[in-house]
């Protein structure tokens, strides 16, 4: 199972001082905050995409190369990658280079972003959003899956004979997981890719997002590529962390009560007690973490939102200590609990391995000559 942090990269006032970091201070704290994640035995970080203030990370692929060279073992992924604004061609070429940069440590989570206005920035019509999703991500895995493509759909020009560059490393793509809050139609087409599903349940109730994954898991199931338990499913969820509960709490107070997303509405009490917010003690977020399981079976991925909300770097850093003292025991309850069936988290070396798999079966079955190859 992995666990990492992402961020949305928000530029918000601290309410504690009224300070507001720069641009540059806020992106430069986010590159600390993926090299802290990994100092601390963390497995990802992952940074969203926005195109609009208060948000600086308009370039994730940027962002995650420059981490790629001052890492080792951290994965590289997008909280969202804008499917529907991309273009899949800048997308395929974007991320199969950072993928040999970063010699395979890097997926993506595909989304539809939260911000309407984006749409017209980027010649698309909002109302097309769930229609440019499916179109465009069947382009991107067709680009990254055939060395050439002839294409044609509604949303955008042709392609005749074209071959994206450079061609995925190791001819294994970045996997993929697609993100949703509300949207059946994703995790459908999730589904019938095969996919991922990451269900970024940090603002409605368990149960909404308890019926997105169960559709996510019987359609998986569905479309053939496994039992519905071993279908990959990822989950948000955060937290503020202090060694005594209290003291978390009154901390955390000002910033929760000012966010720019869910600040001036339900307190912090009701926030914490409907969605998977944990302010508390490090026993209580390894308590609250372990009832994930109980609602959405057994999962390969776990990320905290940890940074948001005008909290200070210095705040931030000493978050990810605490969360590199229990994730070990984190680690170790859901192994405990994991069925032997039920896969490990997606790599770029296992995704590797089951295709040299497959290409070795192929050909003893093509020496052979029992069976066909189709």
């Amino acid at each position: 199972m992995q666990f990492g942090v992402f961020t949305v990269g928000d530029v918000t006032p601290d309410p504690t001082t009224g300070r507001v970091p720069t641009e540059g201070e806020r992106i430069k704290a986010m590159v600390a905050i993926a090299l802290k994640a990994e100092e601390v035995g963390l497995d990802v970080f992952a940074t969203g995409e926005h195109h609009n203030p208060p948000f600086v990370p308009s370039s994730p692929t940027t962002m995650l190369g420059y981490i790629a060279a001052r890492t080792e073992k951290l994965i590289l992924s997008t909280a969202t990658t804008l499917i529907t604004t991309n273009d899949p061609v800048k997308i395929a070429e974007d991320y199969a280079m950072l993928q040999h940069l970063a010699d395979g440590r890097v997926d993506l989570i595909m989304g539809r972003g939260n911000t309407g206005p984006v749409y017209p920035w980027f010649g698309k019509d909002i109302r097309d959003g769930i229609e440019l999703a499916i179109e465009n991500y069947h382009l991107l895995r067709r680009l990254w899956r055939e060395d050439v493509v002839d294409w044609e759909g509604k949303h955008r020009t042709p392609l005749q004979s074209f071959t994206s560059t450079p061609r995925p490393l190791d001819g294994v793509p970045p996997f993929v997981w697609h993100g949703s809050i509300r949207s059946p139609e994703i995790a459908e087409q999730a589904a019938y890719y095969g996919d991922g599903f990451f269900a970024n349940h940090i603002f409605w109730p368990k149960e909404h997002f308890m019926r997105l994954i169960n559709l996510y898991r019987a359609r998986f199931e569905h479309y053939g590529h496994g039992k519905a338990h071993q279908a990959p499913v990822g989950l948000g969820g955060q937290v503020f962390i202090r060694p005594n509960s209290q003291d978390a709490v009154n901390e955390f107070r000002p910033y929760f009560d000012n966010a720019p997303v869910y600040g001036h509405g339900p307190s912090l009490e009701t926030f914490t007690e409907q969605t998977p917010l944990t302010v508390g003690s490090p026993q209580q977020v390894i308590d609250k973490t372990l009832t994930f399981r109980e609602h959405f079976g057994d999962y390969q991925r776990q990320l905290f939102l940890v940074d948001h909300a005008g909290l200070p770097l210095k705040t931030v850093l000493e978050q990810l200590d605490q969360l590199g003292e229990i994730v070990p025991e984190l680690r170790r309850e859901f192994a405990a609990k994991r069925p032997a069936d039920v896969p490990e988290a997606p790599t770029h070396q296992s995704l590797l391995a089951a295709k040299t798999a497959a290409e070795t079966g192929v050909q003893s079955v093509a020496r052979t000559g029992k069976g066909s190859v189709r």
